[in-house]
């Protein structure tokens, strides 16, 4: 089985031995803007991880479903559902993988708890997007990109 990591194929198993520049966290009815990030990721060559680069392994739904309606089955499985913790080691060996985090904002809690796990890695935290309300535990964030040109122009300029 392949899966698509960035904007090269990678045999499934060997992947997660790869580093990856960043992990894209964020929530799944969010797609256009997440995929809308990777796609500057890809313009500068820098190497992530988004989970839904693998949506088509994700086991369960299928093309011709909305994104909601992909949400809606999958949050009816059960949290130890093979399903859920195939997904939830991939994306966590992932995370464990990339050397930063970025956050795309609006984002569900399970991206945010992400947000924490990186930070608690030692990974630096940024995110893009604008947040509800203010959190004192958003200042885990580096920095907080107001939208696609913020995060372009500190990209142009990435040291890898």
């Amino acid at each position: 089985m392949f899966i698509e990591i960035g904007s090269k194929k990678k045999k499934e198993g060997l992947c997660m031995n790869n580093k990856y520049e960043f992990f894209i966290a964020g929530r799944a009815r969010n797609k256009e803007n997440i995929l809308k990030i990777c796609n500057i990721l890809d313009k500068y060559n820098i190497s992530y991880y988004c989970f839904l680069k693998n949506e088509d392994n994700w086991g369960y739904g299928n093309k011709s479903q909305t994104i909601e309606e992909r949400q809606k089955e999958f949050e009816s499985l059960g949290i130890k559902n093979d399903i859920v913790l195939n997904l939830f080691n991939t994306d966590l060996e992932g995370e464990k993988q990339s050397k930063n985090l970025l956050l795309v904002l609006p984002a569900g809690s399970s991206a945010h708890i992400e947000s924490g796990i990186a930070y608690g890695l030692g990974k630096k935290c940024y995110a893009i997007g604008e947040y509800d309300v203010t959190d004192t535990l958003y200042n885990i964030f580096e920095r907080i990109f107001k939208d696609e040109n913020e995060l372009e122009q500190f990209l142009s300029s990435y040291n890898k």
